[in-house]
């Protein structure tokens, strides 16, 4: 009696869950989806980015296309404003941002027009740390050495860690970077580098460094001097982290707040408003993607790692980041006063 029950309640069940699969693959078939990217061409967010629509078409029911579409500007504000409030609601766009939109939210908010606690995250593709690092022709070799002379930093815009980064040091501990913003990409801020009009860079991950400029760190043409994140990373375990220059307590809780963001890693995301059924095929997908052993291999082929974070992990991590005490948001705010 009970198998006949239960053989009942699942040819119930059944025939729901293929109707729901069906009009996902019917909603999806012939389709193109946006794929949004924060950043300029030829970075690593953009060379991660591609490698993942390069791939997830092929786990979408219907198997759309995947065009990536990079819009750069204002430190990654108007490709988040975009993809919150201008974009379909209907799973047709999607995003690679960097996550450096989460803390802006609550440390400026200045041209904000979202709340990163409704978007709809796919997951982390990647969890690394970020870095700063300046031209060997400086001859600084320690970040300490930035506490007695000038260095020019090339910056996109002011949502980004290419300006987060050297603006916090200058406020929080004293240092001298003096930051040129209003570059279009980091991949320009690299050939200013090497035309010699900035001396370095903030905001890099090691895996983009090494895929975007592969014979910088073997050459020793640049200066590697600090690394943010939740730990050293494994191949650096000499380089200072970011909360390791705090002298005090109210220091290391400011730079606790900027080096959690860090930890949400490379974030794919879609808009409020997607449907139950579509976000679930879009998440299944994102992460089948990342476990497919041709995105894996492409991965390696090109410096990248796999360190994936599901969407609940990546969700409550932003989360903790837009709720942190106000007091912690008023001192990190005013640490980042000259911005």
């Amino acid at each position: 009696m009970f198998r006949a029950l239960t053989l009942a309640a699942l040819a119930a069940v059944a025939p729901a869950q293929f109707a729901r699969a069906d009009a996902v693959s019917d909603f999806y078939a012939g389709k193109s989806i946006s794929l949004i990217i924060s950043t300029g061409v030829g970075g690593g967010v953009d060379t991660n980015a591609r490698l993942v629509a390069k791939h997830l078409g092929d786990h979408i029911p219907g198997n759309p296309s995947v065009l990536p579409k990079n819009m750069t500007g204002a430190g990654h504000l108007q490709a988040t404003n975009f993809l919150y409030s201008q974009s379909a609601r209907d799973g047709t766009f999607i995003g690679a941002i960097l996550p450096a939109f989460v803390g802006y939210q609550v440390l400026d908010g200045r041209g904000a027009q979202y709340d990163a606690r409704n978007f709809n995250y796919l997951g982390s593709s990647d969890v690394e740390n970020a870095n700063l690092y300046t031209s060997s022709s400086q001859g600084i070799k320690s970040i300490e050495q930035i506490k007695a002379r000038e260095v020019l930093m090339g910056a996109t815009g002011a949502g980004s860690y290419t300006m987060l980064y050297p603006t916090l040091l200058n406020n929080v501990l004293g240092y001298k970077f003096k930051v040129v913003s209003g570059y279009k990409s980091t991949n320009e801020i690299h050939l200013a580098m090497e035309r010699g009009e900035v001396f370095g860079r903030a905001g890099n991950f090691f895996s983009s460094l090494k895929a975007q400029n592969p014979d910088w760190l073997p050459s020793g043409k640049i200066d590697m001097l600090l690394q943010i994140g939740a730990v050293r990373d494994r191949e650096w375990p000499n380089l200072p982290l970011l909360t390791d220059l705090a002298t005090n307590d109210e220091q290391r809780a400011i730079f606790k707040l900027f080096s959690a963001e860090i930890a949400l890693g490379r974030v794919f995301l879609t808009t409020p408003g997607v449907s139950a059924d579509r976000l679930a095929a879009l998440r299944k997908a994102f992460e089948d993607t990342l476990r497919d052993p041709a995105y894996v291999e492409d991965s390696r082929k090109v410096e990248m790692q796999v360190r994936p974070l599901t969407h609940q992990q990546v969700k409550a991590l932003a989360d903790e980041i837009v709720s942190m005490p106000p007091e912690v948001i008023a001192k990190a705010k005013a640490a980042m006063g000259g911005q």
